[in-house]
């Protein structure tokens, strides 16, 4: 593979597209063959991944036969999320699952969604354990481009769901991180009720547990973080609003000056009467 460069010659600098209709069929042609990032999830919906899955040349996995199996497989029956699992499986059985220069390819490609297909080859790799996803997924979980950072957390979710009391143990030193997309990660793959990924049932009914990851974030500097634990109270306070009322007024009673909490405690309690 010769594109394993992932700085910002391939960032787009450009607005994206909100509308299918509206994607320039030459964008479109970009996306498929790996040479540019997406833009929007609109875009992403746009792109044709058996195209994508054959111009991985180079690739030290079996690039030919990905291309063969991609070519069968009618991925636009499927939703998003689907499709990206899918490629992801495929990516892995056709190299990333047992060659380790393989994976790191993916995981360096330019194309965004390329790498979103790495963030399912480590969820779903049957030869590593439970922590070692996280770490495989840590440079996912900290891409500059948003959509993977997405696919990073929900590629794992089910795992997280499987093991929620485990992974928030392993994650509680992630929101210690400089970095505030692994901040980030750690709240957001553990919400109760997260965006597009099923429910975590424990944590809907003792949310409470979920305070270690939390209270080191309610003063963070970073928007990105703030509305995500702002969102995880959120989605608390839907099975229990009046836990989520006394940790946002102790919060307040603490930091009171703090811009950062008093954002957090505002935007939690919003669907709160």
């Amino acid at each position: 593979m010769d594109k394993t460069d992932c700085g910002s010659l391939f960032m787009p600098k450009r607005k994206g597209y909100v509308r299918l209709r509206d994607i320039p069929p030459g964008l479109t042609a970009l996306l498929n063959q790996g040479e540019t990032e997406t833009a929007t999830l609109t875009e992403q919906a746009a792109m044709d991944f058996a195209v994508l899955l054959g111009t991985l040349d180079g690739w030290s996995g079996n690039a030919a036969g990905l291309a063969r199996e991609a070519a069968r497989q009618i991925f636009s029956g499927h939703g998003l999320v689907k499709r990206m699992e899918l490629a992801g499986r495929m990516v892995g059985r056709y190299g990333a699952f047992d060659d380790g220069r393989a994976l790191q390819q993916l995981i360096s490609h330019p194309s965004d969604t390329v790498r979103g297909f790495a963030c399912f080859a480590i969820a779903l790799h049957p030869e590593l354990g439970f922590a070692d996803k996280f770490v495989a997924m840590r440079p996912l979980a900290a891409d500059r481009h948003f959509g993977v950072r997405e696919w990073a957390w929900l590629a794992l979710r089910p795992a997280v769901v499987a093991a929620p009391f485990e992974a928030m143990d392993l994650l509680q030193e992630w929101v210690s991180e400089p970095d505030a997309n692994l901040r980030r990660f750690a709240v957001e793959i553990t919400r109760p009720r997260g965006v597009w990924a099923k429910h975590i049932a424990p944590l809907q009914a003792v949310p409470w547990h979920g305070l270690p990851l939390l209270e080191p974030c309610r003063r963070d500097e970073s928007r990105y973080v703030q509305d995500s634990v702002a969102n995880w109270l959120n989605d608390a306070a839907k099975s229990q609003p009046e836990w989520v009322r006394n940790v946002c007024r102790d919060w307040f009673r603490n930091d009171p000056g703090n811009s950062a909490c008093c954002y957090i405690v505002k935007r939690a309690q919003r669907n709160l009467r």
